[in-house]
């Protein structure tokens, strides 16, 4: 038995987009557009600057604002159809466009920072062709250092106030482009000191940087992509959460995966074999209710099982309710047993029954009889473990 959400859009009345979680687009919004105005400024200035004033660092770091500059119209987009509301064709809705639009970037990242380390290191090694920096990349250098940290801390304070992975990556990003912006700066200085070839070691240096912070990305998105679960400390806390469930009594296979900002559970609980269906359902909303409570988890799916079948024996090779109503009647020799109550519990590869005989047969000798004859039966039968006959008015 299995017990989960369904996800469901909400449309508008003219079928216009709205967003999952309107507080978070807002902000994603906002602040990623504040980083395209502030990279597009930036790009200009440093690739123009860069150029007239002899620097490939600031230069270099140029093409760092620009991939910026792309990476925040990814960002637009990905915050766009990451936020609709789940539908027919995505159950669990559009989260993974951000983790597909990260993976996208970080690759980007690592490609480009790989060839402006290339190019800087084959620029190294003709060190007669070096020019003096002019002093104006220094300022410049030092706005674009300036406006990176802002902006870094700008948008680190939008993600943790939303919740969203993919701003946090894009304030990391922007912290990154003010290392890069210090490396160059130092690289600069040092070839305005008379060190010429300081201003492309910088250049090569924000090269690996910027490879780095993309192959971080990249590695991270492609292990939500690949299902990975969530970190031991936080399983183990949705582990406890289960269990402290009344009428818990067990729990196996309880598996994870991160979808985003959100997770996804799936567990198996072990319960009490002799309750009703209705009693087991309803530990399983209880169990799942504590989680989505109690933890930042989209979904719980939980499976109930009457015994922990990753130990107990196999109960699939055992008929269904005809085959065995059909059993006892062959064994006991008596058809009018298809007009009571009959309760099966399938528990270790066998069968428990319960009887409930109708009004009709309330005579306590015909009860005591009809006992003794099963207590003979399952001596040796090949399906029955235990059959109990119970005296009472229930009807079926």
């Amino acid at each position: 038995m299995k017990n989960h959400t369904h996800l469901h859009q909400p449309q508008t009345d003219n079928g216009a987009f709205e967003p999952m979680h309107p507080e978070r687009f807002a902000a994603a919004q906002k602040s990623t557009w504040v980083s395209i105005v502030i990279n597009l400024l930036l790009t200009f200035l440093q690739v123009v600057g860069g150029f007239f004033a002899h620097s490939q660092a600031l230069m270099s770091d140029g093409l760092h604002s620009l991939s910026d500059l792309l990476s925040d119209v990814l960002v637009l987009y990905a915050n766009r159809h990451g936020n609709r509301h789940a539908d027919a064709d995505h159950p669990y809705g559009h989260a993974r466009v951000e983790t597909a639009a990260t993976l996208i970037l970080g690759t980007f990242l690592a490609v480009l920072g790989v060839v402006l380390l290339v190019a800087a290191a084959m620029r190294l090694q003709h060190p007669e062709a070096l020019q003096a920096v002019n002093p104006v990349a220094l300022a410049i250098a030092v706005i674009a250092l300036v406006a990176k940290e802002g902006m870094f801390r700008y948008m680190l304070a939008v993600a943790k106030r939303v919740r969203s992975q993919m701003l946090v990556a894009n304030a990391w990003h922007a912290r990154s482009d003010a290392a890069s912006s210090l490396v160059v700066i130092v690289g600069i200085v040092g070839n305005l000191l008379g060190y010429t070839f300081f201003d492309l070691l910088a250049a090569a240096v924000v090269g690996v940087m910027i490879a780095h912070m993309g192959g971080k990305l990249a590695l991270e998105a492609m292990a939500e992509l690949i299902d990975t679960g969530l970190d031991a400390e936080e399983v183990e806390a949705i582990r406890q959460t289960l269990l402290n469930t009344h009428g818990v009594r067990a729990l196996h296979e309880l598996r994870t995966r991160k979808m985003a900002d959100n997770a996804l559970v799936d567990a198996h609980i072990v319960v009490d074999p002799k309750i009703s269906v209705s009693e087991g359902h309803y530990i399983a909303e209880s169990a799942r209710h504590a989680v989505l409570n109690n933890h930042h988890v989209m979904d719980v799916m939980v499976h109930i099982d009457p015994e922990d079948d990753l130990q107990a024996k196999p109960n699939a090779h055992l008929p269904g309710r005809p085959g065995l109503l059909a059993h006892l009647v062959e064994r006991l020799e008596d058809p009018s047993l298809l007009d009571n109550r009959v309760v099966f519990h399938y528990l270790d590869g066998k069968v428990d029954a319960e009887i409930y005989l109708a009004a009709a047969s309330q005579q306590a000798g015909q009860a005591d009889a009809l006992q003794a004859r099963c207590d003979e039966l399952v001596c040796d039968d090949e399906l029955f473990r235990a059959i109990h006959i119970h005296r009472s008015h229930a009807q079926n």
